[in-house]
């Protein structure tokens, strides 16, 4: 009788020891515990990141297309810087930078 007189009251309380016993299983044991939910979060910044990067690379992209499609100087710059493309009387040289 002693030994629980010792114990205080609210570690008596059987809903207080139940909700630690919870809340305890749910940050550490459960499949979706907090350092899981900190890294999807982490996973999710950076896939939002990269969509937003590639968002923009389609946009760069299709503008390049449509100057393609209606600029015969575009199609001329594209074809010289892309494909090493020259003109008779040209030489090209090429510098590798590393």
């Amino acid at each position: 009788m002693k030994l629980l007189s010792k114990i205080p009251a609210w570690a008596k309380n059987k809903y207080l020891l139940t909700g630690l016993a919870f809340i305890t299983w749910m940050v550490f044991f459960d499949a979706n515990d907090i350092a899981l939910q900190q890294h999807r979060r982490s996973e999710l910044k950076k896939l939002q990141n990269e969509e937003k990067m590639l968002d923009k690379q389609i946009s760069q992209t299709k503008q390049e297309l449509d100057l393609l499609k209606t600029s015969p100087a575009t199609i001329e710059k594209y074809a010289r810087e892309k494909y090493l493309m020259k003109r008779d009387n040209e030489d090209i040289y090429l510098i590798n930078r590393k």
